[in-house]
């Protein structure tokens, strides 16, 4: 994966020097409204272990770390290496100013390069701001679980969202 420089937005593989910034952006985008449960990394060690250098793509406003999109294999079947399950977080300072939308077409793009053909994600339902974006970015609903966990009061479905990956212009945009 090359280095992507947009304006002052770079888009580059996550380093080793970024640890520390992710684990605090996982703490502050993972709540009960974006996912199941709390992401809390006990240490530094343990976010490694689960989020090597190079397994996400980092979003850099002027250098400094404002998003991220994880992807990987869901499974370690070799029949399932041609599909790719992405996460993505974006610092809230900088939510609605096309970084999520650049991650997306860079992960697009990247995964084109290495073979994918389909990118998956999984969202709550109770989070429509998340599922609009996702839609925006060529994904579509591929099925739930419904009423698979209860937070907040309330039973909520658990979404799953892909995006095949189909031929490609430089920016990602037709990549389906």
């Amino acid at each position: 994966m090359q280095q992507i420089n947009k304006g002052s937005l770079t888009i580059r593989p996550s380093e080793m020097k970024d640890v520390r910034e992710l684990i605090m952006l996982d703490h502050m985008i993972w709540t009960e409204e974006t996912t199941p449960g709390p992401l809390m990394w006990r240490s530094r060690e343990d976010y490694l272990l689960h989020a090597p250098p190079g397994s996400q793509l980092v979003a850099l406003q002027d250098g400094e770390l404002c998003g991220y999109v994880g992807f990987g294999c869901p499974t370690g079947m070799e029949s399932h290496r041609h599909v790719c399950e992405i996460n993505i977080a974006v610092h809230p300072r900088y939510q609605r100013r096309g970084v999520g939308r650049a991650l997306i077409s860079a992960i697009k793009r990247h995964a084109a390069e290495n073979g994918i053909r389909k990118l998956r994600l999984r969202v709550l339902s109770s989070n429509a701001p998340a599922m609009a974006f996702y839609r925006k970015c060529g994904f579509a609903e591929e099925g739930r679980l419904r009423e698979e966990f209860y937070l907040g009061g309330q039973y909520v479905d658990e979404v799953f969202m892909y995006c095949m990956l189909t031929g490609g212009n430089e920016d990602g945009s037709d990549l389906a």
